[in-house]
């Protein structure tokens, strides 16, 4: 299956993803990496892998749809199938949504719906739970309300900084995504047969 990874930042996640698809546990390929920021290490981390990558700049465009259509034709251009958001800081708008409906998925740093939006990491911890963790959800209108797929908690101790709590949440999406993005990959395709 021909997938885009989206990202706005450091890209650990699409490293995993590249690694997962390196290994033979996603059956994809990446075809493209759509990244809004320019200085974003996600792009070095591209180049590395010898992925193509789209750098857009929302500011360059008239409205969100325009810059959404530019996506979208690039998206069109390399037969991209699915859609995977991995630390993508933009909210997804309609002509992303229709073209790609149920083919967009997310992974959010808290166990949806506590803690949506911006530094669930933060959000959990300032809000001093117990428990935090992952979810890969589907992509809807909403900012992370879409259907979820799976999650996966993890514990915050007595004595955890905010670091351990972010260590803790990237160990578990680096093992979690890749293996729920083969299961939708999975049901995808046994769908289109």
């Amino acid at each position: 299956m021909k997938l885009a990874v989206f990202a706005s930042g450091n890209g650990s996640n699409f490293e995993a993803v590249m690694e997962a698809v390196n290994r033979g546990d996603i059956q994809g390929e990446v075809k493209l990496l759509v990244c809004d920021k320019p200085n974003a290490y996600a792009m070095e981390r591209a180049k590395g892998h010898g992925v193509p990558a789209f750098l857009f700049q929302p500011k360059d465009f008239v409205t969100k749809e325009a810059y959404e259509f530019a996506i979208l034709d690039k998206l069109q251009n390399y037969n991209v199938e699915l859609i995977i958001l991995a630390g993508y800081m933009r909210l997804i708008g309609p002509t992303l949504l229709n073209a790609f409906e149920h083919k967009i998925i997310n992974i959010h740093p808290s166990l949806l719906p506590s803690f949506p939006g911006l530094d669930a990491i933060g959000q959990a911890f300032d809000a001093k739970v117990r428990v935090s963790g992952v979810t890969v959800h589907f992509v809807d209108a909403g900012m992370d309300t879409g259907p979820i797929i799976d999650q996966e908690a993890i514990r915050i101790e007595d004595g955890d900084t905010r670091e351990d709590v972010q260590r803790k949440i990237q160990q578990v999406e680096h093992r979690l995504y890749p293996k729920t993005i083969q299961r939708v990959i999975e049901k995808i395709g046994s769908v289109k047969h």
